[in-house]
């Protein structure tokens, strides 16, 4: 890279870390702009109301990788928050403790948001059915049947307890007097300075896309989805169940939006049909942000992560000075083209400074 000259080595360094900057001037400027945007208390609520779009970005990491999307995450994620809050008032009403109630409540709501994703993948592996055709019908049925649970009311009348796990923290501090984990100090220290620290749910996040970035970058499995996503025909050729791993690969999308849809639950003790359905398009432009491209063959869950920061800092940024929402969608139009056109005319030159 020593030996290209200067502006080749400035376009590629741009090309290559223009997310990263992006990242850091935006939250630069927002943190002129807006105030008490850049504390404690700014940087727990980009997290807390960006964990949908760090999940859903999380899954359609691995669709993409492979060369596929998924539209119906969105729906599958307002399915999964209407299935475990109606499961869970089932529960509590028929007198099952509240801890009991919401554990069989995710834990059952887990399992059947798989369902979705398992007859995605059939679609598209096994039936040769295009993934834009397959994930969106799959959208409109999830979707159909989220209102017809519903009949047009959110689900409601949750336990106490869900809030409270939705909406607490992992670390509570009182300096110089209380540490506490996932336990709000009692009414004793009323007077005293609380910090709270990382929201519960941002830890149960991160959690899952941790796991699942290490699977991704350092198993057979991310190997062979990577391959799947370069060349179809060269991964069969390998011996790669191709079939096999396109419907894990929709399952495990599925996977992460039951999980946005179970946290949306706890976050806002509700259930609603359209609650991920203005997460899409913010999760598709993450991943894109992030480095993927849209033909397959690459993408990784940290450069997801830091589109989705992008978008949670921008969209943040802008509640806080209480600028439109249509402004934002504007503003993720504009992002998705630059990230589009650096994917579309820059691989190659990047590559040379590997």
């Amino acid at each position: 890279m020593q030996s290209l000259p200067l502006n080749k080595r400035m376009l590629i360094f741009v090309g290559k870390y223009w997310a990263l900057m992006f990242l850091i001037l935006e939250t630069i400027l927002f943190s002129f702009l807006s105030h008490g945007f850049l504390t404690l208390r700014g940087i727990q609520i980009i997290f807390f109301f960006g964990t949908a779009i760090f999940l859903l970005g999380t899954a359609e990491t691995f669709v993409i990788i492979t060369g596929g999307i998924d539209l119906s995450v969105g729906f599958i994620m307002g399915f999964a928050s209407i299935v475990s809050a109606k499961i869970i008032v089932a529960l509590a009403n028929s007198g099952v403790s509240p801890a009991w109630s919401i554990s069989i409540g995710v834990v059952l709501t887990m399992l059947i948001g798989l369902i979705p994703g398992y007859i995605n993948g059939l679609l598209v592996a096994r039936l040769r059915v295009p993934p834009f055709i397959a994930t969106f019908s799959m959208l409109a049925v999830t979707h159909g049947v989220s209102e017809l649970l519903i009949q047009g009311v959110p689900a409601k009348n949750l336990p106490y307890l869900a809030n409270a796990i939705g909406n607490g923290y992992f670390i509570y501090i009182i300096p110089g007097k209380v540490v506490s984990f996932f336990n709000k100090p009692t009414a004793s220290f009323r007077g005293e300075t609380l910090l709270e620290i990382i929201p519960n749910v941002v830890v149960f996040s991160f959690i899952l896309i941790g796991i699942f970035g290490f699977i991704l970058k350092r198993t057979k499995f991310g190997q062979h989805t990577y391959a799947i996503g370069g060349n179809v025909d060269a991964a069969i050729r390998a011996g790669i169940n191709v079939k096999r791993h396109l419907t894990l690969i929709y399952v495990i999308s599925s996977f992460f939006a039951t999980s946005a849809g179970i946290i949306y639950m706890l976050k806002y003790v509700t259930g609603k049909a359209d609650a991920g359905a203005g997460f899409l398009l913010d999760s598709i432009v993450a991943v894109v942000i992030g480095g993927a491209s849209l033909y397959g063959g690459k993408g990784t869950v940290g450069g997801t992560i830091l589109g989705c920061l992008i978008l949670a800092v921008l969209e943040t940024g802008l509640r806080i000075m209480g600028v439109s929402t249509f402004d934002k969608y504007i503003a993720v139009g504009v992002i998705l083209i630059f990230a589009v056109l650096i994917d579309q005319f820059f691989p190659e030159l990047i590559h040379k400074g590997d």
